[in-house]
């Protein structure tokens, strides 16, 4: 009787404690529920942000970043959800008015501020890495150089983010962002699992894309070669993403961006003329007038200095394709390479492989030439487009309404 009653109650409480649990449990998810909603907010979301500051030559762009706090394979799964550009010219050329820094950053890190959201502003990383124009600015005054940085500093650490620093990356690390940053797009490091092992299938891995960059101050080359061997040490780079190993090549070309490869082009050729340059590469009927001292304050120029017979030099367009091509090709030095293959002015270069994508000034030149749909130009196309609109009269190229298929619009 006694075992009787000793189950009976045993099944009793078993009962209970059951029930107790189950409504415990429902009253919990309840009082999660109701103070998110009592307080007008959204269940906290697993994320974090960054904000990464891209201080080219020309011009300061600021963007941020979203991540899940789990990585995928090691490596995180990033997505930019939004950019500001700041108003003015590269922060190198600040150097003689540091005082206006903190004007120039304020307006994108405040959109910073409204975006990320307050509760996250102390574990957000800030951090800015300067390209070409700083590099050249080093070169020219290292002391100049790291005031800038120094002001740079002082005005983001202001914010209650949390700043990492501001730095002068290489050419190198400038390639790499810049592939890394291509193919992460294009979802050519994604990669299947073998659920069995739960890592990445080493067969399905996908062909990578080659990058270029061609900024103001400097132009990059990164990409996986077929033959992994690279000749020149400083030119390899090794990454681990998302569970796979990738070896790639990757040179920066200091002087060769768009700006500093045309003072060149002018520091060449204004030898041995009277102060009036007739260019090819500038438009029939255009006319401006330089410092010759303003020419020769570049770095990338002072090969071709010379002591000139004038303060100023005029330049006259003439509008050649073809001529502005040959004298541009003077620049790059191909008589020499002290490896199996190079490019230019005896940097090593391996057999290029593989498909390539073009960004920065090359982007803003096909948009702007009507080469950006997805059907891609031959490269007779793009000749005869080049040659149409560089023989075009100044006052016709400059109208906003010109159209490269067209033809321009009086």
């Amino acid at each position: 009787m006694e075992d009787r009653k000793e189950s009976e109650l045993k099944n009793f409480c078993s009962r209970n404690i059951l029930i107790i649990l189950g409504f415990s449990s429902i009253v919990a998810v309840i009082a999660l529920i109701a103070v998110g909603l009592t307080q007008n907010k959204p269940l906290p979301e697993n994320v974090k942000y960054g904000i990464v500051l891209d201080a080219g030559s020309s011009h300061t762009s600021l963007y941020i970043y979203k991540w899940p706090a789990e990585k995928e394979n090691d490596t995180g799964v990033v997505h930019q959800i939004t950019e500001c550009k700041l108003k003015g010219p590269g922060i190198s050329r600040y150097a003689q008015k540091l005082s206006e820094i903190d004007i120039y950053l304020t307006p994108c890190m405040v959109r910073a501020t409204q975006v990320v959201p307050q509760s996250q502003h102390q574990e957000t990383p800030v951090y800015l890495g300067a390209t070409a124009g700083m590099r050249l600015l080093r070169i020219e005054n290292e002391r100049l150089a790291n005031t800038v940085l120094i002001a740079v500093a002082r005005s983001l650490s202001k914010y209650h983010f949390d700043f990492q620093g501001a730095r002068i990356i290489t050419g190198q690390e400038e390639g790499a962002y810049g592939w890394i940053t291509i193919n992460y797009l294009l979802g050519k490091f994604s990669q299947k699992l073998n659920w069995l092992n739960l890592k990445p299938n080493e067969g399905s891995a996908l062909e990578t894309y080659g990058a270029l960059d061609l900024g103001g101050a400097s132009t990059q080359i990164t990409f996986v070669p077929q033959n992994k061997k690279i000749e020149s040490p400083s030119n390899a780079l090794h990454f681990r993403l998302y569970g796979r190993d990738y070896s790639v090549y990757t040179h920066s070309f200091l002087c060769y961006g768009k700006d500093q490869a045309l003072r060149q082009k002018l520091a060449k050729d204004i030898q041995g003329t009277n102060g009036i340059l007739r260019d090819p590469c500038f438009h029939p009927g255009y006319e401006t007038v330089m410092n010759v001292s303003d020419l020769y304050s570049s770095p990338c120029t002072k090969k071709f200095e010379r002591t000139l017979p004038f303060d100023q030099f005029q330049i006259q367009g003439t509008g050649n394709y073809q001529q502005c091509r040959q004298s541009i090709l003077q620049l790059f030095n191909t008589s020499s390479c002290p490896y199996s293959h190079c490019s230019f002015n005896g940097v090593f270069l391996p057999p290029l492989h593989g498909d390539f994508g073009a960004f920065s000034a090359y982007y803003y030149v096909m948009e702007f030439l009507n080469f950006t749909s997805e059907e891609t130009p031959s490269q007779e196309e793009m000749t005869d487009t080049m040659e149409k609109f560089c023989s075009q009269p100044w006052e016709e190229a400059s109208c906003p309404v010109w159209s490269p298929m067209q033809g321009p619009n009086p």
